[in-house]
């Protein structure tokens, strides 16, 4: 799996809105905090924001904090709203794949992967991520040294 570092950055952002509560979050704090170009993360909090997401308030008092509890917020949804669908193949959803002959099981093979991606990625919160607290099944994952190879 390859994220973009529009995705990467997407989730280090709503990480640092989760641990900053419900007080606003000025664009050029969360960047400064999470080591993110500013200019990149205007475009990506706008997104977020039109994902439904982030709120956002201007002025003084003003800033970005999140639109949901960070526990009802998973990865998978701030990668959908940054990236779209999870696993394309070229652009298409696997089960909008045929192959033909000896390859006819590569779109199995896809579909597998997408519900296995989906099966971490929907589990984890925002909150799990900010609390260092991430569920036991993806926890067992990091536990086998070949995860990190």
């Amino acid at each position: 799996m390859r994220l973009s570092a529009r995705v990467d950055y997407a989730l280090r952002a709503t990480v640092q809105l989760a641990v900053s509560g419900e007080d606003p979050v000025s664009a050029e704090r969360l960047a400064t905090a999470q080591e993110i170009p500013a200019k990149f993360l205007e475009s990506i909090l706008l997104q977020l924001r039109r994902g439904g997401l982030v709120t956002s308030r201007r002025g003084p008092d003003g800033g970005h904090r999140l639109a949901l509890p960070a526990a009802e917020i998973s990865l998978a949804d701030v990668i959908r709203v940054v990236d779209g669908p999870l696993l394309g193949v070229r652009g298409h959803r696997p089960e909008h794949l045929g192959y033909p002959g000896a390859a006819a099981a590569l779109q199995d093979v896809w579909i597998a992967l997408r519900a296995s991606e989906r099966e971490i990625l929907e589990s984890v919160t925002v909150a799990d991520v900010a609390a260092g607290e991430l569920p036991d099944k993806v926890r067992r994952f990091t536990e086998d040294p070949k995860a990190w190879e």
